[in-house]
């Protein structure tokens, strides 16, 4: 198994702000030891990077799928860049 990072950059289109969706994020990411942050953006989508090993960033871009209960996602747009090291996982303003 590779120690490799990798790091995903994500928009998430849909019914996805005012539902808990950050907060949910954040916590799904803590709990998979996935590195990075997530916020939303004005036009009502959310933007979120994970860094960390393969698996547990997968298993987060496919979290992201249906994301909180309360959430409604229509679209998840993902595109790899490379690892900046962050640290820790945060909800931004």
């Amino acid at each position: 198994m590779s120690d490799d990072r990798i790091r995903a950059h994500v928009y998430v289109s849909g019914t996805v702000q005012g539902v808990y969706y950050r907060a949910s994020t954040r916590d799904a990411a803590r709990e998979r030891d996935v590195d990075g942050w997530v916020r939303n953006l004005d036009d009502g989508r959310v933007e979120a990077v994970f860094e960390g090993p393969e698996s547990p960033v997968e298993e987060m871009i496919e979290w992201c799928e249906t994301g909180s209960t309360a959430a409604s996602v229509d679209d998840v747009d993902v595109t790899y860049e490379d690892p900046e090291g962050v640290s820790g996982f945060d909800v931004r303003w």
